[in-house]
């Protein structure tokens, strides 16, 4: 009879949602606003790429370090980090290939090189890469560093398969869903679950950006036509709605933890 509380006191100590549908919907959508985001604000807003990034660079570090402080997985704060997250991870990348004129190839293998260099230190200080157990400060640093390179990585890899490559919009959506599909029915057959989850966290990115090009960009250039403002707002809505449902649920998980306690 204590093994269901014990699991839920466990829980509250990670700093990690559960992986569930809603969160891969969330992660998704969270992506999309991240690439509609970043384009409104250095394109259409005129803030240009280097000042969009500052000021989203700012804000990451302002959610991350409420991120850090909180002792437990908070919902709202974990989440707004990740579209902050995915906001400055596409500015690296467009900052690389527009600014500076690296080529794709280039920084989707350097990205890939840093990301397996994260990998390799968080699993030879930590002993693991479950993201089941991020219940300590330098864990938890790792993840979030993990995170913003998959986050570039995707980005690079979405731009040199839809762009560099020719894939369109809408055969990288279902490509790369494709692929994520693959790996969930891999995992399900037995493959590596933490290898899967990264695998297919990375492939979130380039799914994410070419479902938000498909829906904003006009339709001349092979998009459905909303735009950047209306698709974020859209996506936006549906991210507080879910994570809002997520709190809800948190919250009452808890009190019937602490009714069964009592």
């Amino acid at each position: 009879m204590t093994t269901s509380p014990n699991r839920h006191a466990l829980t509250m100590l990670n700093k990690v949602p559960e992986v569930t549908l809603i969160f891969w919907i969330i992660k998704i959508m969270s992506t999309t606003v991240g690439e509609t985001g970043a384009d409104y604000l250095a394109v259409h807003v005129g803030l240009g790429t280097a000042t969009t990034g500052g000021i989203m660079l700012a804000f990451l570090v302002a959610a991350l370090f409420l991120q850090l402080r909180a002792s437990k997985y908070i919902p709202w704060k974990y989440w707004l980090t990740v579209v902050l997250v995915s906001v400055v991870g596409t500015q690296i990348t467009d900052a690389l290939t527009d600014g500076l004129g690296v080529s794709l190839y280039a920084s989707t293998s350097v990205f890939a090189i840093a990301l397996a260099a994260i990998f390799a230190i968080w699993y030879r200080i930590e002993g693991t890469l479950s993201i089941h157990t991020i219940v300590t400060r330098r864990r938890e640093l790792f993840y979030w560093a993990a995170i913003l390179f998959t986050f570039a990585l995707g980005t690079a890899a979405g731009d040199l398969a839809t762009e560099a490559l020719g894939l369109g919009f809408r055969v990288g959506v279902i490509a790369f869903g494709a692929l994520i599909a693959v790996i969930g029915v891999a995992c399900y057959l037995g493959a590596n679950a933490m290898l899967s989850f990264w695998l297919a966290y990375i492939l979130t990115r380039p799914l994410g950006a070419s479902l938000g090009d498909l829906l904003s960009q006009a339709k001349t250039y092979g998009g459905v036509g909303l735009g950047t403002v209306q698709t974020s707002i859209v996506f936006l809505s549906v991210i507080v709605v879910l994570v809002g449902l997520v709190s809800i649920q948190q919250s009452l998980a808890t009190r019937n933890a602490i009714a069964v306690n009592e």
